[in-house]
């Protein structure tokens, strides 16, 4: 298992890496007199929507990842425990706002999420934490506001539906596994074994660890958003993009194959934003940020099968139902 993972991790930097250099090679040299070839103007569009999706998302990233960095290394979970209050449906509803404080990206909060139900806190306070924190946080906010600069309603319904969409979830987890141990007797991860001396460099390490990693599939991310937009049927994405029922599935899949940061998520989103409904772009921001292929790998390794799939299968209902709630009512009520 542990082999498939790194060749995984392996094929993924690869990728990234020759997508990186073969874009930037085109941005500083294509068109310049020793150059003797011409792009299909296909792939000149590619290459344009490519560079503008990575290098806006790139300082917003920089930002997420050494915020996260900060926390992990200077904010233990007993100071979060501490804060959290005693009667369980309270602290459901706080753990949703726990994000504003402490804006962690979804790749970096399982492992925390995990020592924390360790420690004693309710699983549906954590998986609460786990869902809200890489949405319901300033940096996010401002990265989606910005790439959405003409409709900057969809910065404000990303975070009130990932709150609404945490709550319910939290709660009806609450219900079914209040009395279970979620969590595999073992798990371990790299992440948890970083231990130095030196704060700072600790969360340098943390940050650089992050930032790679979270690069990677930004790149990958926004040539596939790139290939998409350019060389699928442009009548058939508008049919599926304006179908209500159908378009917020789609890119509930997209957003979990494309497994997207969710401090850089909105750049590719929003590239979709003249295709698909303002339904289905939410549906991408909100279920993208909660659950996508690269941290389902990472509950698998931590929490019990069983607990995956229910947690899965909630979550994708609960983010489909508030969105098409979200259009009935305010879009088209």
């Amino acid at each position: 298992m542990n082999v498939k993972k790194e060749m995984s991790h392996t094929i993924n930097d690869g990728l990234a890496f020759v997508l990186l250099l073969l874009f930037l090679y085109l941005f500083f040299f294509y068109g310049m007199g020793n150059m003797n070839f011409t792009l299909p103007k296909e792939w000149a569009i590619v290459h344009t929507m490519f560079l503008s999706i990575v290098l806006e998302a790139i300082p917003f990233i920089l930002v997420g990842v050494f915020v996260s960095a900060l926390i992990q290394t200077f904010i233990s979970e007993d100071t979060l425990r501490r804060w959290l209050p005693k009667n369980p449906y309270v602290a459901i509803v706080s753990a949703a706002f726990f994000g504003i404080i402490f804006p962690v990206c979804e790749c970096a909060i399982i492992p925390i999420v995990r020592r924390l139900i360790k420690k004693g806190m309710p699983p549906a306070v954590g998986m609460t934490f786990l869902m809200s924190a890489p949405i319901i946080n300033p940096i996010v906010f401002l990265s989606t506001y910005y790439a959405f600069q003409q409709k900057s309603e969809i910065a404000f319904a990303r975070v009130g539906l990932a709150f609404c969409v945490s709550v319910l979830v939290g709660l009806l987890l609450y219900r079914f596994f209040q009395h279970k141990t979620p969590l595999k007797p073992t798990a371990s991860s790299s992440h948890e074994h970083i231990h130095s001396t030196n704060k700072w460099k600790e969360t340098l390490h943390h940050a650089s660890e992050e930032f790679f990693d979270t690069g990677k599939y930004l790149i990958i991310g926004a040539f596939l958003a790139s290939l998409l937009q350019t060389f699928l049927n442009r009548n058939e994405l508008l049919q599926i993009g304006a179908n209500e029922l159908i378009s917020p599935v789609v890119m509930m899949g997209f957003a979990y194959l494309l497994s997207l940061c969710s401090e850089a998520d909105a750049f590719v989103a929003a590239s979709f934003s003249h295709t698909f409904s303002t339904g289905a772009i939410l549906a991408f921001l909100i279920y993208g940020a909660m659950l996508d292929l690269k941290n389902t790998l990472l509950l698998l390794a931590y929490f019990r099968t069983r607990f995956v799939i229910a947690f899965i299968l909630v979550l994708t209902c609960v983010v489909y139902l508030v969105v098409w709630l979200y259009q009935t009512i305010f879009i088209h009520g």
